[in-house]
């Protein structure tokens, strides 16, 4: 690589992570980095990888692996900020940051809960529960906020429900978990990663309470499941618990309430696939699947090399922390025709959205069908829905990108 592509390439990253532009807009910058630099060793240490089949390869070679180290690397904190956030981590273990056979374990014992056919069952309740939400957004003032009154509450409660936290309790946590998830941006401030980690610890506290009433008395809930694996000898340890619940819980709502916000975004600022999608209600499964290549809830994913690795022709040294640009890889030419297009019709395999390899997402099932549900239901409630300002603000975040309100003007159908 020439010193000006990857000069060209570093100004693309830096108005991605430094710029409110391109936090809000990042995909002309993606194209970039593609285009002058695919497999880029970047000025913020780490390589970031840009294209689909490079990513595919970091997110699936065993050769690269999920050491806390690789999710240390900020553009903002210094050395002793990253080795206190490894710290901070190291007694945290989750499927998230592990690597086999800590990582085999605790996905073993949560997959359960989202095995397909499970989810599937779980599609009459979602049904039900989203008929209640729209009650609420057509009784809402206008203009009414798709997010604080669908977009949050049904991924919230769905995922309430499975893990056993009680209704009353489930409000605070989305600011907690937006707060804890600033440790995953690559901006992440030394002040930010302190608050980070007392909403994580705050969280902490509260499961640390609820694990040990469940434990008291057992339900019929994943978080007593949880420590039944534990109890059972399968060595959770108790941290190990509670940890893994404020992962499925924040996970299971907040990528879900992304999805929902950006897919809606998108059909509104495409009308004619919103009434394509009007005309033909068969189209929502690939809709759903669009909308997840088209403006991804999880744009970023990091590795780190165990050993050294070729990847796109570049040599990826041991140790070394690498990017994957999720966001980015959905918009890949080299994969799909025409990928700044939204066509709600398009037939070309998955996307990256959920990721890939061992750490493919243990939700997807889960997001997927909730997103149907919620979509299939709004057209057929709304015969008029129109957004009720500009382009509705983006939250100041990148890996988990998502909108802060959608304002939406609405008639009944």
């Amino acid at each position: 690589m020439t010193d000006l592509a990857a000069l060209d390439a570093d100004a693309a990253l830096l108005a991605i992570l430094g710029t409110d532009e391109g936090r809000a807009d990042p995909y002309p910058h993606y194209a970039r980095l593609r285009k002058v630099a695919p497999v880029h060793h970047s000025m913020v240490g780490a390589w970031v990888v840009s294209t689909f089949e490079a990513s595919q390869v970091v997110l699936r070679d065993p050769r690269f692996g999920k050491d806390f180290t690789a999710q240390a690397q900020r553009f903002g904190l210094s050395e002793s900020d990253m080795e206190q956030l490894l710290a901070f981590r190291r007694e945290r273990r989750t499927m998230l940051f592990a690597d086999p056979p800590d990582h085999t374990r605790l996905r073993g014992i949560a997959s359960k809960a989202f095995t397909p056919r499970t989810v599937e069952a779980l599609r009459p309740h979602v049904e039900r529960l989203t008929h209640d939400v729209l009650d609420d957004l057509a009784d809402a003032a206008d203009p009414a906020d798709f997010m604080a009154t669908v977009a949050f509450p049904l991924p919230v409660t769905v995922i309430g429900e499975l893990l056993g936290v009680p209704t009353d309790d489930r409000p605070p946590f989305q600011g907690l978990v937006r707060r804890a998830a600033i440790a995953l941006e690559l901006n992440m401030t030394p002040e930010q990663m302190v608050d980070a980690q007392a909403a994580t610890m705050e969280m902490e506290a509260y499961f640390s309470d609820l694990i040990a009433e469940r434990r008291r008395a057992p339900g019929d809930d994943l978080l007593s499941a949880l420590i039944g694996a534990e109890d059972d000898g399968q060595r959770l340890t108790e941290m190990e618990v509670i940890s893994t619940a404020i992962l499925l819980f924040g996970a299971g709502f907040e990528t879900t309430t992304n999805l929902l916000g950006n897919g809606l975004l998108a059909l509104l600022e495409h009308p004619d696939q919103l009434a394509r999608l009007r005309r033909d209600p068969s189209l929502v499964r690939p809709a759903i699947e669009e909308i997840l290549r088209y403006d991804s809830p999880v744009q970023m994913n990091g590795r780190i090399a165990l050993e050294a690795v070729e990847v796109g022709g570049r040599l990826v040294e041991a140790g070394a922390a690498v990017l994957t640009i999720i966001g980015s890889a959905n918009r890949d030419e080299a994969r799909f025709v025409e990928p700044d297009r939204f066509d709600i019709g398009r037939d070309e395999g998955p996307s990256m959205s959920f990721g890939s390899g061992i750490h493919y997402c243990i939700g997807a099932a889960l997001a997927r069908m909730e997103g149907q549900v919620v979509l299939g239901a709004l057209l057929d409630r709304f015969g008029r829905i129109e957004l009720a300002t500009g382009t509705p603000p983006y939250r100041n975040s990148l890996t988990l990108r998502g909108l802060a309100e959608l304002p939406l003007h609405l008639e009944p159908a």
